[in-house]
């Protein structure tokens, strides 16, 4: 890899390829507010980035710094390789990413007015107007002033006045929010995965018996709740499990390590040491490094993990039994 000794850049455009840039990229004059940064494969930015418009071509690519664009962050079509984003990344306008070979990791929240993404891992949060999401895993939140699109993925929750969905759909928390009814295409599945054994799955062990996804039909597990004040009303209808969370509680249920496992993700980037949730089937320590939650989490969502589906049953008696 070659090293870029000099970190004044003068250039309107700057391209990238096998370089490592030992700093920031970052305008220092109006006229480099407009400048266009391609990286063309194999670059590594050590510091934070500012670009009118930043391009990456292909993969194993890494920015280590905060990366924020006026117009686009753009990451082509047919890019391969590992891609990551280790701290946040924000846009003025828009981040595209259609790429369907590409490994893309971010470490940290995205924040721009569109969100464009296929075949991504977000660590943190997504905030925007439009957010449009594909074979993706958002282990926070999905937050849309506007609306938001679902395509087979896995968020923790979402936040919207509009939503469709479409194949698959996995929630990570109990509950999610919209104003209006969400829109289904066809055939399309719900699951909530709050009272799933992850941390067992992760370690690939048996999962706990009274543990499993929850498959949700949006029409009954719908809250309806209108909210009021002097001058306006308004609706907001939630999605949630939250009644049968409480009821799981109340049995004393293991936590499963679930809320260990999410906060190492969403952490990762912040946390001074690597943990781990114990041993694992082959007896080695099942360590929670970034690669390791992010193909952790695409097996359940491709399939090549199969989570349970849980026991809703349980008797009355054992609950007034644990108050007594």
């Amino acid at each position: 890899m070659k090293e870029l000794k000099e970190l004044r850049f003068n250039e309107t455009n700057i391209q990238l390829k096998d370089n490592l840039v030992k700093g920031s990229i970052l305008p220092e004059k109006i006229a480099e507010l407009n400048r266009t940064i391609t990286i063309q494969g194999g670059t590594l930015i050590e510091g934070p980035v500012y670009a009118h418009k930043l391009e990456i071509q292909q993969g194993d690519s890494e920015i280590q710094g905060a990366v924020f664009t006026q117009l686009e962050l753009y990451i082509n079509s047919e890019a391969k390789g590992n891609i990551s984003f280790k701290k946040s990344v924000g846009s003025a306008n828009s981040i595209v990413s259609r790429a369907q070979d590409c490994n893309i990791i971010f470490h940290s929240d995205i924040n721009a007015k569109s969100v464009t993404l296929y075949n991504a891992f977000v660590a943190g949060s997504i905030y925007a107007d439009e957010v449009i999401l594909e074979n993706c895993v958002v282990i926070g939140g999905v937050f849309a002033t506007q609306t938001i699109d679902l395509t087979n993925s896995i968020v923790g929750t979402f936040n919207t006045p509009s939503i469709k969905a479409a194949q698959m759909v996995s929630f990570l928390l109990p509950s999610a929010f919209s104003i209006e009814k969400i829109i289904v295409i066809p055939g399309t599945k719900f699951y909530n995965l709050s009272l799933a054994d992850l941390g067992s799955l992760y370690k690939g062990l048996e999962q706990a018996t009274n543990s499993g996804k929850i498959e949700m039909n949006i029409d009954t597990d719908e809250v309806k709740t209108t909210l009021t004040n002097d001058e306006t009303q308004k609706t907001l209808r939630s999605y949630t499990v939250v009644g049968k969370v409480l009821a799981a509680d109340l049995l004393d249920m293991d936590k499963f390590q679930n809320h260990f496992l999410l906060t190492a993700a969403s952490l990762g980037s912040q946390l001074l040491k690597n943990y781990d949730l114990g041993l694992d089937s082959n007896g080695e320590q099942a360590t929670l490094s970034m690669e390791k939650i992010k193909e952790f989490f695409f097996a359940i969502l491709h399939g090549k993990i199969e989570i349970q589906n849980i026991d809703g049953s349980f008797n009355i008696s054992e609950i007034t039994g644990k108050l007594n």
